[in-house]
């Protein structure tokens, strides 16, 4: 059962936001909720909230019992530390310093590139696969080949965007500022200040020094919220947090996967343990196969591989791994770049566009159909819609530590004059450059 969306301002405090998407998030993850469905509704599609009955109908939601014949392993049967066994045979990779650094450099502006390619058309609900291939043939720019043009006029969902003003083709001076940057910036300076042994109490207590509260979304601000009411780590993933399985994790894993090159074990266990303050279930195994992923990625023939590599880290029976092996099936037999896109929005359309499960399998599309293409990857993965910013950084730092900074196109970071753009404190218009030696000394 469905309960069609409604729009909240402020989602991580909003009871009517908590109460309809903790009854998704039940629905989802194989809890007893249908027969809520219509207080749900009735109390969150309303102009003004009536928090006493939220917050009371909320615990009932909470208390609903699991169903008996749920075929999938979810957080309450497998929780992250239990999934650590074997990361002692990961060994450290004997790539030559020069090369490790064009692949770890390559990384950082794959990242770069492929976050500010998705930026423009970051937006779920309106830039649906259609709309953008629809946007980009008036523009002349389908398939894309470059960042995204501005049409003159724009589409109505564009004038107000910061990110068309920043972020499309002729405007970009230095990589534009994004979370999806951000958080790799800020695991870098987490690295540099506790090393590999962090805790997540360093995590949570970092993101309270370096980064603004507005800049956080999603599972990112609730926790935010928990860690300003006293709440600590694991506690801040779970309480009143029903975006913990969303795409938050994931997009923070990459710096696990720059500093464990060819160690993907070690890097989903690092990455499990960013995770764990905001995310659990498919939310935090989403982050442990991204950082799996791009640790793979130093020392794989290709995508293909790699994917192979991180799809070995998270749970057989988990939503996530059954969805990306629908991802490599239909690539195995010969589906169609543009039917595999509606495959899987058709198969994920109930999660929300910021969902961990449904952009995991964009991800992991873009880089198969992608065939070790630098532009094709990052260009198809973009295209296929839902959190177009977040799935084209993830992939293209992929592609970008395959390619090899060297070899990316220069007309991809010529832009960037290697500069980002950052929120994090004390990091704003660093050199790209620098984040990549800074990296580097990290590995070894």
């Amino acid at each position: 059962m469905t309960i069609e969306s409604a729009f909240f301002g402020h989602h991580e405090a909003d009871p009517r936001a908590l109460l309809y998407y903790e009854w998704c998030q039940r629905a989802e993850s194989g809890y007893a909720v249908d027969d809520f469905a219509e207080e749900v509704r009735d109390l969150t599609h309303t102009e003004q909230t009536i928090p006493g009955a939220c917050w009371r109908l909320l615990d009932r939601v909470e208390r609903a019992p699991r169903l008996p014949d749920w075929p999938y392993t979810e957080w309450v049967d497998a929780p992250w530390h239990a999934n650590q066994a074997g990361i002692e045979e990961d060994s450290i990779p004997a790539l030559r310093e020069p090369e490790l650094l064009d692949r770890i450099h390559g990384g950082w502006l794959g990242r770069c590139i492929g976050c500010t390619l998705g930026k423009p058309l970051e937006n779920g609900f309106v830039w649906t696969p259609a709309r953008i291939r629809g946007y980009l043939e008036a523009s002349g720019a389908y398939p894309l080949r470059d960042y995204v043009p501005v049409a003159d006029p724009l589409p109505p969902e564009a004038d107000d965007r910061r990110s068309w003003h920043t972020a499309t083709l002729g405007r970009i001076d230095g990589c534009p500022r994004d979370d999806d940057v951000d958080y790799p910036i800020l695991g870098l300076h987490l690295l540099e200040q506790h090393g590999r042994s962090f805790t997540p109490d360093d995590v949570a207590a970092l993101w309270l020094e370096r980064l603004p509260f507005l800049q956080t979304y999603t599972a990112e601000r609730v926790t935010y919220r928990n860690l300003i009411d006293g709440f600590a780590p694991p506690d801040t993933a779970t309480h009143r947090n029903p975006y913990r399985e969303w795409i938050g994790a994931l997009i923070r894993a990459d710096i696990h996967g720059y500093t464990h090159p060819g160690q993907p074990r070690r890097a989903a266990a690092a990455a499990a343990r960013d995770a764990s303050i905001s995310h659990v279930g498919n939310g935090l195994w989403a982050a442990m196969w991204s950082g799996a992923l791009i640790a793979a990625a130093f020392t794989a023939p290709g995508s293909a591989a790699a994917l192979a590599v991180a799809h070995a880290v998270i749970p057989a029976r988990s939503r996530l791994a059954l969805a990306l092996a629908e991802v490599t099936d239909d690539h195995r037999g010969g589906m169609s770049w543009d039917r595999a896109v509606t495959a899987i929005h058709t198969r994920h359309s109930h999660y929300n566009w910021v969902h961990a499960i449904g952009n995991a399998c964009l991800i992991a599309a873009g880089l198969l159909w992608g065939e070790g293409d630098f532009t094709r990857t990052i260009a198809l993965t973009v295209q296929g819609g839902w959190d177009t910013d977040s799935n084209g950084a993830t992939a293209g730092s992929v592609a970008g530590i395959l390619t090899g900074a060297a070899a990316i196109p220069a007309h991809w970071t010529a832009p960037f004059h290697d500069t980002v753009h950052s929120r994090v404190a004390g990091y704003d218009r660093t050199r790209i450059s620098d984040l990549a030696r800074r990296t580097l000394k990290l590995v070894r």
